[in-house]
């Protein structure tokens, strides 16, 4: 008895690859789908690595003045209590010149 073949379809159809050619293949599919996330993003000009650098630059600059405008605020706020403590003591203690 022969072997059973297979029908010619299915034996043309059959893919043999090798691993390298597998890892190329798998290679070549993530270039082109990074390729079409940056097209959709607006970022495929060849200076997305230069506009993503300032987008990141811009944002740490942000995150810089904001911490600072709250450092700020905190500073004005302790200042002003303690002029205020200052100005009480010494109105207690009757170094401003109050009512004797």
């Amino acid at each position: 008895m022969t072997e059973p073949t297979h029908p010619p379809a299915l034996v043309e159809n059959r893919l043999l690859l090798r691993r390298e050619d597998f890892d190329d293949l798998l290679d070549r599919a993530a270039e082109r789908g990074a390729e079409r996330v940056l097209a959709h993003l607006g970022l495929e000009n060849g200076h997305a690595a230069r506009d993503i650098r300032e987008l990141r630059d811009l944002l740490d600059a942000w995150r810089d003045a904001r911490r600072t405008a709250w450092q700020t605020t905190v500073k004005l706020i302790t200042t002003g209590i303690l002029a205020a403590l200052l100005v009480g003591a010494a109105i207690k203690l009757k170094l401003m010149g109050g009512s004797q």
